[in-house]
C-alpha cells in the first residue's frame, strides 16, 4: 500500500525559511522521481519542482534560487528546503510520487507578516 506523508508546513514572515518533508512508502522510491507542487487558494495545482531518482532537479521560475529539493533515499524521504518566502508562497504544498501519480495530503505553508 502505497503511503506519502508530508510534513513541516505552518506560518512563516516573509524572508524567512521553511523544510517540508515527504516520506514515502510502498513505492520503489530509490529509482522513482517525485515532485512538489502547490495550490494557493482560487489558483490551479502548479508544479515547484521535481527530483529525479538520479537527484537531479528542476525548478518552476517562480522558486528558482530561493527553494532546494533534495532527497534521502536510506529514509525514503524527499526534501523542500524554502528560503527566502514570500507571501505568494502561501499555498498548500503537495508531494507527488510521479512515476504513479500518487499524492499526499498536503501541507499548508503561510508566509504573512
Amino acid at each position: 500500500q502505497v503511503q506519502v506523508v508530508e510534513s513541516g508546513g505552518g506560518w512563516v514572515q516573509p524572508g524567512g525559511s521553511l523544510r517540508l518533508s515527504c516520506a514515502a512508502s510502498g513505492v520503489f522510491f530509490s529509482i522513482s522521481d517525485m515532485g512538489w507542487y502547490r495550490q494557493a487558494p482560487g489558483k490551479q495545482r502548479e508544479l515547484v519542482g521535481t527530483i529525479t531518482w538520479r537527484s537531479n532537479t528542476n525548478y518552476a521560475d517562480s522558486v528558482k534560487g530561493r527553494f532546494t529539493i533534495s532527497r534521502d533515499n536510506a529514509k525514503n524521504t524527499v526534501y523542500l528546503q524554502m528560503n527566502s518566502l514570500k507571501p505568494e508562497d502561501t499555498a498548500v504544498y503537495y508531494c507527488h510520487v510521479e512515476r504513479i501519480s500518487y499524492w499526499g495530503q498536503g501541507t499548508q505553508v503561510t508566509v504573512s507578516s
